[in-house]
């Protein structure tokens, strides 16, 4: 058995729509699920005969229909009521559905990687975004497995698929996070160790859900891989779609600056050589952002950088330095835009997750000794924080 503890480092907000969607989960099942689990439905039910007929015609084998007819519950029929069925969809069940589980390790289940995973997303979105892209994630979780099972009659139920979302954000924003497994094989091995997250969510899509969804021929199997895969990648599509909307977007503090000499990159060389460094960042900014693909040279882009993170400008020195990492990726000044970038994440806007990623990128990416002990010293400082708040 191997069990998630936990994620390092995490941020210092309280990620309160995480809170209440474990909240919501755990309420649903302590006020609705157990209580029905318990009770008899009602022969006198409407819907006690269709789900009765679903069962038959629906469940080929003989012992395991007999089993469920035999321990049919009122929630086995709320189930059918408020579950997604590919056979018959409807908007309701969509969302409905997210908040339903069919047992305490069921729930226990998702509710662990909600509350490993979902803190660091919830920062780095924002709570609305963050809700709007839990939902989604869990829709598209949902009509994708429903494509290769569109005749199912069957409820589909689960926050898995909307948490597989939270993962695939997890998966491109913090893949250097280190993700605490407790390992019992008894009596072999039993010790807690840190792993990298994205090779704890490399294996969780790959052996857990696309090798048993490509075996199973889709659908089937008792669990949703289906729903997983199709909520894990569109969490990956939210991620690069944020991404690319803070790579591309004009930083408010140089908003006005939309006139465009005729030679912008000589004009740009020539501001920098003057020292008219706000000349040139007006420059820089007038223009599309894709226009500055690869405009500068890595020794400039990184001047223009330190320059906007020296003067207050912190948004357009994060969007020069992210830009620069872009430009340059296995190119000149690499660790430096990268440690540009972590220490404004850090220092400005208060972001110690995204911030590591980027300090350990510097220190992967063969950095100078001046570049590398700064880089440390940054970690060191996540470190310290981590410690004091109780991280482990």
């Amino acid at each position: 058995m191997i069990l998630p503890l936990g994620d390092a480092p995490n941020p210092r907000t309280v990620p309160y729509v995480t809170y209440a969607l474990l909240l919501a989960n755990v309420g649903v099942f302590l006020i609705i699920s157990l209580p029905m689990s318990a009770t008899a439905p009602d022969p006198r039910d409407p819907l006690l005969q269709t789900y009765l007929d679903t069962i038959t015609s629906t469940v080929r084998d003989a012992d395991l229909r007999r089993q469920v007819l035999a321990e049919i519950t009122s929630y086995d029929l709320f189930i059918f009521a408020n579950g997604f069925r590919p056979a018959q969809p409807s908007a309701s069940t969509l969302l409905t559905s997210l908040f339903l589980h069919a047992s305490i390790a069921h729930l226990f289940g998702n509710m662990l990687f909600l509350w490993i995973y979902a803190d660091n997303v919830e920062h780095r979105l924002g709570r609305l975004a963050f809700l709007g892209a839990y939902i989604a994630s869990g829709i598209a979780a949902t009509v994708f497995y429903s494509l290769f099972d569109l005749g199912s009659k069957l409820p589909l139920i689960g926050a898995s698929g909307a948490i597989s979302g939270v993962l695939g954000l997890y998966f491109i924003w913090f893949p250097r996070n280190q993700v605490r497994l407790f390992v019992f094989l008894f009596p072999f091995l039993m010790r807690t160790v840190h792993v990298p997250a994205r090779l704890v969510l490399g294996v969780y899509v790959i052996v857990d859900n696309l090798l048993p969804f490509v075996i199973q021929g889709g659908a089937g199997g008792g669990v949703a891989h289906g729903a997983h895969i199709g909520g894990f990648f569109a969490g990956l599509l939210f991620a690069w779609t944020a991404d690319r909307r803070a790579m591309l977007a004009r930083p408010a503090e140089f908003d006005d600056a939309t006139t465009v000499p005729p030679a912008p990159a000589r004009a740009i060389r020539e501001a920098l050589g003057n020292r008219q460094f706000e000349r040139a960042a007006e420059v820089y900014f007038s223009l599309a952002p894709q226009a500055t693909h690869r405009l500068l040279s890595a020794d400039d882009s990184l001047t223009l950088g330190a320059w906007l993170r020296r003067a207050g400008h912190p948004h357009a020195a994060l969007a020069v330095f992210r830009r620069h990492v872009r430009d340059y990726p296995s190119g000149p000044g690499l660790a430096e835009a990268h440690l540009g970038a972590g220490l404004l994440q850090l220092n400005e806007f208060d972001q110690p997750t995204p911030a590591y990623q980027h300090i350990l990128a510097a220190l992967e990416s063969n950095p100078d000794p001046e570049t590398a002990q700064e880089a440390r010293r940054a970690l060191a400082a996540i470190d310290a924080h981590r410690k004091r708040n109780g991280g482990v």
